[in-house]
């Protein structure tokens, strides 16, 4: 069996894009991206904004076109080609496979430091089950996690706002220093900014999980296109706010930060709660990049672009199980591996790459609009959107740390070689 059946409305699909943006993102890539930009880390948030909303018009128009599970590989195979949807899932797969990783163990630091591997690992196996239980059961468990942490995240917002004592002002304890998480091979100068922003994307990716569940979302024309919008704007005015609080309140100390969105607030029981929100967080979002990972690669096994059993899809859940547990048998390697900060650099690679893919198959969308021996639909994205998305998306990945880039080149180079050998 591997049919999904149409169980979301708007309100779900908000749930799980701002479940998976409002994530590990939110309470760690300041650090990093303050590393790299300085005082001009507003840029760079600027920059990775424009990038993110680019993306989702291209992509909500697609949705729109395509309501089908897979995102950017459908797109891509339905718009360009066959090997270039599969290079767009295939990077997929990979970059928000490290990206699972990554959150996972930043979820785990802010639980127990010193066993962040062991806990990061269960953590990906325990939401891999929620997600085996049903679409439902995702949806339900992020709409939980968004409201407490929407509901810390606003208190710490306010204290910042109200000018009260820092966690170093009044001589809190917090996590170890994460100077040692700037990432290597960045450059320095104004090219720094440009890498911020390509970090700082890591963080805006989420919106992508609703087009990957498609098949899932009941009138898709209607509900993709309004959830994307809607979910993306929230994101970008919170990402603004927390941008601000964090760099006026914390100032210089904001690079050796180890939970920053934490460490604005004076009163202990707070800052714990706060602590604690990184975590459940982090747990909201690895859900929803779980359930888009497997909705990928359910798509990709029924086009024998990845092993057949993957497509099987549960009688009872109506979820990919098989898809969902192989993906997270994945994600636990990597935690067990990799550094995080090396698994943000080769993720944000990858998922730049995907989007670079949905702008290509906008582009071509477009054109066919106007062939009027093309099949027509409601085309309302402007031409140069996905033109634009394109070469923003090709500017970050050329400036981003180059072991990523390079580790992410030599990674599709593999995947596609693997793949004509097959087929031949």
């Amino acid at each position: 069996m591997s049919t999904l059946e149409r169980r979301i409305g708007v309100p779900g699909a908000i749930a799980i894009g701002l479940g998976s943006m409002i994530g590990a993102g939110l309470f760690f890539v300041w650090v990093p991206a303050s590393q790299l930009a300085g005082e001009w880390l507003w840029l760079a948030l600027l920059l990775a904004g424009g990038v993110a909303t680019l993306n989702a018009m291209s992509t909500a128009q697609l949705a729109m076109r395509h309501p089908v599970s897979g995102g950017a590989y459908a797109y891509g195979r339905a718009e360009v080609s066959r090997a270039v949807g599969f290079a767009a899932g295939w990077m997929f797969l990979t970059g928000k496979t490290a990206s699972a990783g990554a959150i996972a163990l930043i979820a785990a630091r802010h639980i127990w430091p010193e066993q962040a591997q062991w806990i990061a690992a269960a953590l990906i196996a325990a939401l891999a089950i929620v997600n085996m239980a049903g679409i439902r059961s995702t949806v339900r468990v992020t709409t939980v996690v968004v409201a407490i942490v929407l509901a810390l995240v606003a208190a710490a917002l306010a204290w910042s706002a109200l000018g009260l004592p820092t966690a170093s002002d009044a001589g809190l304890e917090t996590l170890a220093p994460v100077t040692a998480n700037r990432v290597a091979g960045a450059p320095e100068g104004p090219l720094g900014v440009l890498t911020a922003a390509g970090v700082l994307f890591f963080a805006f990716a989420g919106y992508a999980r609703m087009a990957t569940l498609g098949e899932e979302v009941r009138d898709p024309e209607r509900t993709l296109p309004r959830a994307i919008g809607a979910g993306l704007a929230i994101v970008l005015v919170l990402y603004g706010l927390v941008a601000w609080a964090t760099t006026a309140t914390l100032g210089d100390a904001l690079p050796a930060s180890a939970a920053p969105v934490a460490d604005l607030v004076g009163a202990g029981w707070l800052h714990a709660l706060l602590l604690g929100a990184a975590a459940l967080a982090s747990v909201g979002s690895l859900t929803g990049i779980l359930a888009g990972l497997s909705r990928t690669g359910l798509a990709m096994a029924r086009h024998r672009d990845l092993p057949g059993p993957l497509s099987f899809v549960s009688a009872r859940s109506k979820a990919p199980v098989v898809a969902e547990a192989v993906t997270a048998a994945v994600a636990i390697a990597g935690v067990l591996l990799l550094p995080v900060a090396q698994l943000v650099a080769f993720s944000s690679t990858c998922v730049l790459t995907y989007y670079a893919v949905a702008h290509l198959s906008a582009i071509r969308g477009a054109r066919r609009t106007t062939d009027a021996s093309a099949p027509r639909a409601r085309w309302w994205l402007p031409r140069w959107v996905p033109v634009a998305g394109l070469a923003l998306c090709a500017l970050l990945v050329g400036t981003l740390p180059w072991p990523g880039v390079v580790a992410a080149a030599a990674w599709l180079a593999l995947g596609l070689a693997a793949r004509a050998l097959l087929r031949r």
